[in-house]
């Protein structure tokens, strides 16, 4: 009697287990399980170096902006807000490394999840955005010297700023729309995406969101710095040789687009097929193999916020100089000597009301 007293006493506790692993797999809103494992340690780690990096950078940077340097420009005002945007990004990152830490736990409330989700994409495009603006001014810089003095001002500058700050918050509003936190089994779930049922709605938001904030900005970008870099490269009369200064922006050009290529691209592209290829009818091996290259990608459009304070020390150049022609020789004509002069006349007296801060 004992035995079979037991041996009803292990039934039941196996039928009880097995319904309670049916009851968590008909909470998974989606017909593929993935295997996870391995963000549970990346993200964590990868968080947490972004965030103290991040932090100390970013803080060191607008300490910099703000005690330090005494006469703003253009270029300046946008580093400016792309280090607000860093900082308020990484600052949120350690929720983020609790949630990947107690595996897909969130233990907050829905609002706080609507926010974190809310400030990685307001961080990510606003460092698209401003990137753009700080090539677009050094494109004018470069290549069309004269009208940049105009359009360059600071308080033109000022107004594209605070531009860019409502295009972005007004973009990323359905954000804090779709994004929900869910129960599954014993956890609570912060999506990154949305619920099922508005998942659609979602993906074309996202495509919308792509197209604006990513690929015309992207394409903008690399039509600006390959112009530049053309212009750059040109020899300067009268010499064989490319100046160090030259050689320098060249390189900062180079490596501002492989910052942008290596930390927004591959996101970008493997976000838009993670979205698409769940709604479509794709086998499971497929769709956990994008799931990992969509994880694997989360990171690096994380390190734009520890990147970009490195570039705010490459950006601080003179670039007037290299639009100015070369002062013509005795042979050359007077229409090329008064146009150089004049083109230094007007980049000395641009840097002279710098100095002064008239320009404001």
């Amino acid at each position: 009697m004992a035995n079979a007293s037991l041996l009803l006493l292990l039934r039941s506790l196996n039928t009880s287990a097995n319904t309670s692993d049916a009851d968590c797999e008909e909470e998974d809103p989606y017909r593929c399980t993935f295997n996870e494992e391995f963000k549970y340690i990346l993200l964590p780690i990868s968080y947490s170096l972004v965030f103290v990096v991040g932090l100390c950078l970013n803080l060191l940077a607008l300490y910099i902006f703000l005690f330090r340097i005494k006469t703003w420009n253009a270029s300046t005002t946008y580093m400016f807000n792309l280090a607000v945007s860093d900082t308020l990004y990484v600052i949120s990152l350690p929720l983020l490394v609790y949630y990947y830490a107690k595996r897909n736990h969130w233990p907050f409330s829905v609002g706080l999840c609507k926010i974190v989700r809310f400030l990685f994409y307001t961080n990510l495009y606003c460092s698209i955005l401003f990137l753009l603006c700080i090539s677009i001014h050094r494109f004018m810089g470069i290549c069309f010297p004269l009208k940049s003095l105009e359009w360059g001002q600071v308080r033109y500058a000022r107004w594209v700023s605070a531009t860019v700050w409502a295009v972005v918050i007004a973009c990323q509003s359905p954000v804090l729309y779709f994004v929900t936190t869910s129960p599954r089994c014993d956890k609570i779930t912060c999506h990154d995406t949305s619920a099922k049922d508005l998942f659609g709605d979602f993906i074309i938001y996202s495509t919308v969101m792509l197209v604006l904030l990513f690929c015309i900005p992207f394409l903008v970008i690399i039509v600006c710095y390959s112009l530049m870099a053309r212009r750059l490269l040109q020899p300067t009369r009268g010499t064989t040789r490319m100046s160090s200064s030259k050689k320098k922006s060249v390189k900062m050009i180079a490596v501002v687009l492989a910052v942008f290529i290596i930390c927004f691209l591959p996101f970008h592209i493997t976000r838009t097929l993670y979205y698409y290829f769940r709604d479509w009818d794709l086998s499971c091996a497929t769709l956990d193999a994008i799931n990992l290259a969509y994880k694997l990608t989360r990171p690096l459009a994380s390190t734009n916020s520890c990147l970009d304070p490195i570039l705010y020390f490459l950006a601080g150049q003179k670039f007037v100089k290299f639009a100015c022609p070369k002062t013509p020789g005795p042979g050359e004509n007077q229409t090329t000597s008064n146009t150089t002069v004049n083109c230094r006349l007007r980049a000395r007296d641009q840097l002279a009301m710098k100095a002064k801060r008239i320009v404001s």
